[in-house]
């Protein structure tokens, strides 16, 4: 018998309505794996579409195995999706969607409803009304403003990247004071944020909701106060596909004003929350991480990023965090020598040199890296590294943080040694804790809200690594 989740998709309106909503958007699904949320977004290396109705439920089938569940798509829409290299060209978004991102409880719905109206009527209050809607996202709501309220002619002036997230902090600023009571009333349950970012992704309309048999419907500011949670009722859902309406040029002058007031920045710096510090607070722990674990997670991090590998990333990490430890003492020019065949030779038969990600380093028969003749085990690394990060911080948090902060790069970035080193390592390797870990924990969203269930617990070190952020592999 079919289950509830593919019977939802199969539905005709369903499927269709994702469809087009993910038209020109990257899409991602959600599952889980042995208890772990675990997205996919790459199919047969490349990103991850949805181009007719019918692949809505042929992909729920696909990955039933993996327990697919809740369609996202990007905030972005993209002139050209055929390769993964093709994300990475800024140049290559063409509309970016605002939103207002507002998340609570169940049994305290009603607090996100009244966060919304707030943010709906200050929108109306600036002639911005016709392109607004409101979904229900399962746990909390979405605000969002048509991309197509923006007219070509402002967005030949500023990216469009720019524009979104410009008007989504400039207005959660001017509301702040309003919605601040709210939070109080849910008891600091409720909060309300700009997660607008170059690969952020939100619920599909249609989608279900990842642990409830909810499903995501539209409706517009107007229905907020007779809003219910039967609305959202997996076997009676009321949807009204409302962002499919829009005035061009209706939003023109809130976003010239809200970038006057926020400035550009293509969403890569710190963005306004209303509510919700519990989790960053719990990881504001004394202490710091060293260089040298710093060093040996983010590569590691970095190896398992781009092939999948754990354990030959553990080995991975812990080799070039020796080796730079050694070529900061001897000279980095020296080290980076390329060993002679002489050379290799006489390290013996069980080793051979390799290049890993644009680096030449000594391999081991097993696959293992070496320096000295000895291998990096991942052992050697629960040991060296793991136990270190833990007396500070749980590991698995920071091995979280890692994947998260060095997925904000490009591959070309990840696999050059040199720009790595420079553009990823060296602006955080003395402060680990604030600007990847906190910065995590304040930006975490779907993609990377389980980040919270482990905050406070104790982890034991390096033995559950691998995470939900495996969907940024590449395949």
């Amino acid at each position: 018998m079919p289950s509830k989740t593919y019977m939802h998709y199969s539905k005709g309106e369903v499927a269709s309505e994702i469809m087009e909503f993910c038209r020109g958007r990257w899409v991602a699904i959600e599952g889980s794996a042995a208890g772990r949320r675990v997205f996919l977004r790459y199919l047969g290396g490349r990103p991850l579409t949805i181009t007719s109705a019918s692949d809505v439920p042929s992909l729920v089938r696909r990955y039933a195995g993996l327990g697919a569940r809740t369609f996202y798509a990007t905030v972005n829409v993209y002139g050209e999706l055929g390769s993964v290299e093709a994300l990475d060209d800024l140049g290559n978004i063409r509309l970016t969607t605002p939103f207002w991102d507002i998340d609570t409880t169940l049994d305290k719905w009603v607090y996100a409803v009244n966060a919304a109206e707030v943010i709906a009527e200050f929108l109306e209050g600036e002639g911005v009304r016709r392109s607004v809607y409101v979904l229900w996202s399962g746990e909390g709501a979405h605000v969002r403003v048509s991309e197509h309220a923006f007219s070509p002619e402002l967005l030949e002036e500023h990216h469009p990247l720019d524009v979104a997230y410009a008007v989504v902090e400039y207005v959660l600023r001017r509301v702040r004071d309003r919605v601040e009571p709210i939070v109080r009333a849910s008891g600091g349950v409720l909060k309300v944020e700009n997660l607008v970012d170059v690969k952020r992704v939100f619920t599909a309309p249609l989608s279900l909701h990842r642990k409830h048999d909810l499903v995501a419907v539209c409706l517009k500011p107007d229905d907020l106060p007779s809003f219910s949670l039967e609305w959202a009722s997996i076997d009676g859902f009321k949807h009204r596909g409302m962002w499919r309406e829009f005035d061009v040029g209706e939003a023109d002058d809130l976003a010239r004003e809200a970038l006057k007031a926020v400035g550009g920045g293509r969403a890569l710096r710190r963005s306004t929350r209303v509510g919700g510090g519990r989790a960053r607070r719990a990881a504001r722990r004394g202490g710091s991480i060293g260089r040298f674990q710093v060093m040996a997670i983010l590569q590691a991090a970095r190896f398992y990023l781009l092939t999948g590998d754990l354990e030959r990333a553990k080995s991975f990490g812990l080799n070039r965090a020796i080796f730079y430890a050694w070529a900061k003492h001897y000279g980095r020019s020296y080290a980076r020598r390329v060993p002679t065949e002489e050379e290799r030779l006489k390290r013996g038969s069980g080793e051979r040199t390799s290049s890993a990600l644009g680096e030449e380093a000594y391999v081991s028969d097993r696959g293992f890296f070496t320096i000295g003749g000895k291998e990096q085990l991942p052992e050697d690394y629960d040991r060296n590294v793991a136990s270190k990060v833990e007396g500070v911080i749980p590991y698995e948090i920071a091995w979280e943080a890692a994947l998260k902060y060095l997925s904000t790069f490009p591959k070309q970035v990840l696999s050059d040694p040199q720009k790595f080193y420079e553009r990823a390592y060296e602006p955080v390797r003395d402060d680990f804790i604030g600007r990847v870990v906190n910065e995590a924990l304040d930006t975490a969203g779907r993609e990377g809200g389980e980040v919270r269930k482990v905050l406070g617990r104790a982890v034991p070190g390096a033995r559950r690594v691998k995470t939900l952020l495996d969907w940024v592999r590449r395949g």
